[in-house]
């Protein structure tokens, strides 16, 4: 049975969500494209006339997932009376440490995508740098000084993002977050 255009689209979008979600909580490797699509109440036989590949559907889900991050940010800066402070401060949260499928791809998976094809990491870097502008906006001083301390926030936000995720001990686990917390707000 053939679908429409629209429906086609709404298709792709779906597995578009459910394999940023599940790449986010696994990893690239230890998610299937049966599973992606079941996650997206699709069969699997589609998959190949949305996607050339898992790789190519890995690129476009960290694009994806990385933009709607860059968004979020946007409109909570935008409504904020301390747009970095709120910025530094949900990020390095007890809530988005333990919701890795809704969070961050650059903490979830950049160690990953260092040995992801180019897509992957052509994907990772655009967005990288859509998030460090979004900060650059919220820093005082010239643009070059701005875009260097931002990428070294989102370096430290997302290297303690994962370092919090991967000790074992809750108490280490919420001294990493506040730490780094404090030491981009002072």
């Amino acid at each position: 049975m053939r679908v429409s255009r629209q429906q086609a689209a709404i298709n792709r979008e779906r597995v578009l969500q459910a394999a940023g979600r599940l790449f986010r909580e696994r990893g690239f490797e230890r998610v299937a494209v049966a599973e992606m699509t079941q996650a997206a109440g699709l069969t699997h036989g589609g998959f190949y006339n949305q996607f050339d590949s898992k790789e190519a559907l890995a690129a476009e889900a960290c694009a994806a997932t990385l933009a709607e991050s860059a968004a979020r940010w946007r409109k909570r800066a935008a409504t904020s009376d301390a747009p970095l402070k709120d910025l530094v401060e949900g990020y390095l949260s007890c809530r988005h440490r333990d919701n890795p499928g809704s969070g961050c791809t650059l903490a979830a998976l950049g160690t990953e995508a260092a040995h992801q094809g180019k897509a992957v990491r052509r994907s990772f870097a655009a967005g990288l740098q859509g998030l460090a502008s979004v900060l650059a906006e919220l820093l005082p001083g010239r643009a070059a000084a701005k875009r260097r301390r931002s990428l070294a926030m989102l370096s430290a936000m997302a290297g303690a993002l994962m370092l919090s995720r991967a000790v074992e001990d809750p108490a280490l686990s919420a001294e990493i977050l506040d730490a780094t917390r404090d030491e981009l707000l002072a």
